[in-house]
């Protein structure tokens, strides 16, 4: 199941931190890396800080954006460290362990950290299901993100161990890859906007709320295929009498 845990790094601008990162993840027995617009190459410092971890940071995954890293995901959880004006589902670091490997036997899972010096922006942490924060001393909260790294990889670890006494003893549920989220966020978009529910002078904030709305309630796939159909339903609807149908996107 770890094999189906990818960690992926956002805009790393010290190579030491890849290097650093990729021993933090072999530890404890995980392999995927992806890393999102780098900053920096994997070079001698990156293999150095690796330890004998050389062959994850030199497979590393590179792609331009973080929708590219995680659109074949079923869950992907951000970190972050800091409050946000727009509140998101929330787990620990416990919690995060266990979510990811009750549901990496059905699809791929997508651990994101951000950039070193401001972390995710809102726009990529909207890009996740949920948010987990590692409960530091608030006194001095500063981890470094190698650090962060390790302690997640840990919780992961210690889930897995666990689950190894349950294994085979629980149906996991079919959730919508990431790709899917996103098709069906735009539909939904574009059906909102086409019933004047959203203006396209002054759109807001009505879809950071739905996502956030449908990332609590994590949809099931065949859930979201009854949305789907319920917005084509609307879309239809919405027809002038006698026109035919536009382009109808498939559920």
């Amino acid at each position: 199941m770890l094999d189906q845990i990818r960690v992926v790094l956002v805009g790393t601008s010290h190579s030491g931190n890849i290097g650093s990162a990729a021993r933090a993840m072999k530890v404890m027995g995980l392999s995927r890396m992806t890393l999102v617009a780098p900053q920096c190459d994997v070079d001698g410092q990156a293999i150095a800080l690796a330890a004998g971890a050389s062959d994850i940071a030199n497979n590393a995954r590179v792609v331009d954006t973080l929708e590219e890293a995680v659109a074949d995901c079923g869950l992907v959880i951000g970190t972050s460290a800091r409050s946000r004006t727009l509140e998101w589902p929330m787990l620990d670091a416990r919690e995060c362990g266990k979510k990811a490997l009750s549901e990496a036997p059905s699809h791929p899972v997508a651990i994101v950290f951000g950039r070193e010096r401001t972390g995710l922006t809102n726009e990529e942490l909207q890009t996740c299901h949920y948010h987990v924060a590692i409960p530091a001393n608030p006194d001095y909260s500063s981890l470094n993100l190698a650090m962060a790294v390790q302690t997640l990889c840990y919780e992961l670890r210690m889930a897995w161990l666990e689950s190894q006494a349950y294994q085979g003893e629980s149906q996991v549920q079919d959730y919508p890859l990431n790709e899917e989220l996103s098709r069906f966020y735009q539909h939904l978009e574009k059906v909102l906007t086409q019933t004047g529910f959203i203006r396209k002078q002054h759109p807001g904030m009505v879809m950071t709320k739905l996502r956030r709305l449908f990332n609590r309630a994590r949809l099931e796939s065949q859930e979201l295929n009854i949305l789907r159909g319920v917005l084509s339903s609307v879309e239809k609807g919405t027809q002038p009498t006698g026109a035919s149908p536009s382009n109808k996107e498939n559920s």
